[in-house]
């Protein structure tokens, strides 16, 4: 039996067992994409996944934002160690928690400004509020509000991070967070107009990525996957609302918020034009310098920095994975997580929180990208709901890897 039957028999299973709503798949290799669509993309209308179909792909998104911003480090926009103040000078006086869970008025001063380099390695000290049970949590949620849909705008959005604390000192460790939404907004104001416009002028147009943007139009959206998640009791079921309100199934058209650690709408073949430029591919336009694009795709976190870097409480890169820029690096093969990639040394990736995942390997220019709507709130993942979506990834890297 081939891959592609295997990749197909093995999603078939878990929407069977409604465990996944669906998924749409995508291999490449030696020059040929391999797609198989399985499942429905709407348990509403029973409209099915297709290798059209246009899924939320969250924290994917991060790479595309990270992109955007070196073009413009390659223009000589900005320097990486330069303070970010030149552009937010809101953030200048920020101040760093001596605990992150401990009170909000513990704090010491930031012993250094925030570079542009800490926004584009996560070393900025920023956060998710969502990761702690301390005071920051209850915080963060009262001040920035929704993470994708949200009514402040950019402006709005930056002053309000100005006044929440760090949770570390500026350069000290990799703390996962709202670096590249922050980022997303700063290149925003040095290009003089939205991040969506930039992403569609700068990246989109060049590799032909028509599908991909912070809305959906009109003329596609009957094409979008549907909020999808699970009840209390496991079951799949549509949602008015992903996890903590932070997205919307309709997101009003005068909306100027544009998340670019977790915003974007995309599709297999949109995203593989984008996995393939990054391996250097000769049929698509470089938007990086070749140095860049190296940096970019190397591990850029010193060997502290990786050993206590963590994750829901785990350390995600004490062995097998780097982090280089908006992108997890493989390090050590044998030792890698699928969950964030695994491949040659070198192979990059970053999973979605809503069920997304790819991998770009530059030893055999492969590429595997899997895209689903599997919204799940923290507490569900904890009792062990809706993990279909991961098991599926797991699988279907194991098939493609075979």
């Amino acid at each position: 039996m081939n891959s592609q039957n295997l990749v197909r028999n093995m999603l078939q299973a878990l929407v069977d067992a409604d465990e996944l709503a669906g998924a749409a798949t995508l291999i490449w290799r030696h020059g040929q994409a391999h797609v198989e669509a399985v499942g429905r993309r709407n348990l509403v209308t029973n409209t099915a996944v297709e290798r059209g179909t246009i899924f939320r792909i969250a924290s994917m998104t991060k790479p595309v934002t990270t992109v955007a911003a070196l073009m413009l480090l390659d223009e000589g926009r900005f320097d990486l160690d330069e303070p970010i103040t030149s552009c937010a000078p809101e953030l200048a006086r920020m101040r760093v928690l001596r605990d992150p869970e401990g009170p909000l008025d513990a704090t010491d001063e930031a012993m250094r400004p925030i570079t542009f380099r800490d926004l584009l390695t996560h070393r900025a000290g920023f956060t998710v509020g969502e990761f702690h049970r301390g005071p920051i949590r209850r915080a963060c949620a009262e001040t920035l509000g929704p993470q994708i849909d949200s009514w402040l705008t950019p402006d709005e959005w930056i002053g309000r991070v100005a006044t929440l604390p760090l949770i570390d000192q500026p350069g000290r460790g990799f703390h996962y967070g709202i670096s590249t939404d922050l980022l997303g907004f700063l290149v925003a104001r040095l290009r003089g107009e939205s991040l969506g416009q930039v992403l569609a002028r700068r990246v989109f147009a060049p590799l032909g990525m028509r599908e991909t943007g912070f809305v959906v139009s009109r003329d596609r959206r009957d094409r979008r996957a549907a909020l999808c998640g699970f009840d209390d009791r496991g079951r799949l079921t549509t949602l008015t609302a992903a996890p903590g309100g932070h997205a919307l199934d309709e997101r009003p058209d005068d909306m100027t918020f544009e998340s670019g650690g977790q915003g974007l709408w995309s599709t297999v073949d949109d995203y593989l034009a984008f996995a393939r430029m990054l391996l250097g591919a000769p049929d698509l336009p470089a938007l990086l310098r070749p140095e860049t694009l190296a940096l970019m795709m190397s591990n850029q976190l010193t060997p502290e920095q990786r050993a206590t870097a963590r994750m829901f409480g785990q350390r995600i890169f004490a062995v097998g994975h780097g982090y280089g820029m908006g992108v997890a690096v493989v390090l050590e093969p044998e030792q890698a997580d699928p969950m964030r990639c695994r491949g040659g040394v070198g192979t990059i990736g970053w999973p979605g929180a809503y069920g997304g995942w790819w991998q770009a390997d530059p030893n055999d220019r492969s590429v595997l990208i899997f895209l689903a709507h599997n919204m799940l709130e923290l507490s569900q993942m904890a009792q062990g709901i809706g993990l279909g979506a991961w098991s599926a990834i797991a699988s279907f890297h194991a098939i493609a890897a075979s």
